[in-house]
């Protein structure tokens, strides 16, 4: 299936572009991560840590955070957007 992921911020340049479609078997949130992470070497470890998202990232299905829906387990379908960006910190 074919899933649009966009990365923002430190994550862009190991991808070397804002968006790429990905042509994936993945089922899962936590699956298509460990597939990125092998696709592009430089964001090896910094999507997952363990079985849950490094501190540095936040990464949304469809506009939704998946830690609020399933986390890794979060199934996915054609046609899903998978956005990775950079957790905001602030006051």
């Amino acid at each position: 299936m074919e899933l649009e992921c966009a990365f923002f911020g430190p994550f862009r340049e190991p991808v070397g572009t804002k968006t790429v479609v990905v042509d994936t078997d993945a089922e899962t949130v936590g699956d298509l991560l460990v597939e990125l992470e092998d696709r592009y070497p430089g964001l090896e470890g910094r999507l997952r840590d363990g079985e849950e998202l490094a501190g540095e990232v936040v990464v949304t299905l469809n506009g939704s955070h998946v830690q609020h829906e399933d986390g890794f387990e979060t199934p996915l379908s054609a046609g899903d957007v998978i956005r990775v960006s950079p957790a905001v910190y602030g006051g």
